[in-house]
């Protein structure tokens, strides 16, 4: 196997020895629309999946994040297929996946791990995160189920998904109380939504050492400036998308701006759009915050990957940060 390419510095999971790439790969793509949520976007062939994944890890990804109703399992086995193929050791990869609580109690996810391990053979779990705080049973019961995991090697690590600050504030200081840290909350951040810069989230991530793990960091396509100007793309879209009101005729004259700043940007570095926005991402909060971009093609995750091989100047990121606050979700 040809030697992977170098990039920016792995960052440190939370407080765990668990180092990961700032651009991680979404597998939620990975579906191929199996079940309510994996029909959302369109199907992706099972050899392109191997390929996204291989153009990933060889550019610098080094960890992959996944969720049991990604598909009911699908996207976990084509994530497994995908880095076997690319002959990724299982002592490589960092997996991550989500329980998901809706209707149950804290104790399936004792069974439950067992089959998320199954799917992902013959890789490990390195965090396992609870997908939303929806569940039957307290946060504090779901926390320490989830330490008496590390406690039996199921998984290394611990960490929640769209959590709020209260919320996330119990999960932390359960596990501290089970000697284990929490490792990271799964949250919607991006240029137009920037809501947990300003309830306490991203304030108190900063404050415990808690990795931030940006889902939907282009705004789910929005901002890659593909669909401003060109509404024809939003009816050609696969999936749930072209229903959103962020692709509606008044939204997308509404975000206009940032869209033309980005393409500025974009160009003076010879990258994309879509790469400036994620960079910002990664670069603007400092190290507290990763993405996970998905992608449905091989091009997809090599610009992905690419983002982390150049970076935003002071100026640029304050250009950014201005116009995107005039339009960003309140």
């Amino acid at each position: 196997m040809p030697d992977r390419e170098t990039c920016m510095p792995l960052r440190q999971l939370g407080r765990t020895q668990i180092t990961i790439s700032p651009i991680g790969l979404g597998c939620w793509q990975f579906s191929s629309g199996r079940s309510l949520i994996g029909k959302y976007w369109g199907s992706v062939q099972p050899e392109t999946i191997r390929e996204v994944v291989r153009v990933s890890w060889q550019n610098g990804v080094n960890w992959f994040d996944t969720a049991e109703v990604y598909g009911r399992g699908m996207s976990e086995r084509s994530l497994s297929a995908g880095l076997q193929a690319a002959g990724v050791k299982p002592e490589e990869a960092i997996i991550a996946t989500k329980w998901m609580p809706l209707g149950r109690t804290a104790d399936s996810l004792t069974a439950n791990i067992d089959i998320r391990l199954k799917e992902l053979s013959p890789y490990p779990i390195s965090l396992l995160q609870i997908h939303n705080p929806l569940s039957f049973s307290s946060i504090e019961s779901q926390m320490k189920v989830m330490a008496q995991l590390i406690d039996a090697g199921k998984i290394r690590a611990a960490g929640v998904s769209n959590f709020n600050l209260a919320q996330m504030r119990r999960a932390a200081e359960t596990l501290a109380a089970q000697g284990y840290p929490l490792a990271s909350n799964q949250m919607r951040y991006n240029l137009l939504d920037r809501r947990i810069e300003d309830n306490g989230v991203l304030e108190y991530a900063k404050q415990t050492g808690i990795t931030i793990i940006a889902y939907s960091p282009l705004a789910q396509g929005l901002l890659t400036g593909r669909f401003h100007g060109q509404p024809e793309r939003v009816r050609s879209l696969g999936g749930m998308r072209k229903y959103l009101s962020a692709f509606q005729p008044a939204n997308l004259r509404r975000t206009q701006p940032l869209i033309d700043e980005l393409k500025e940007i974009a160009e003076n570095h010879k990258v994309s759009p879509a790469q400036v926005a994620l960079r910002w991402v990664i670069q603007y909060p400092g190290t507290a915050v990763v993405a996970i971009p998905g992608a449905s093609r091989p091009s997809q995750a090599l610009q992905n990957a690419l983002v982390m091989k150049f970076s935003l100047s002071a100026q640029e990121l304050n250009r950014l940060d201005e116009v995107s606050r005039s339009v960003a979700l309140k």
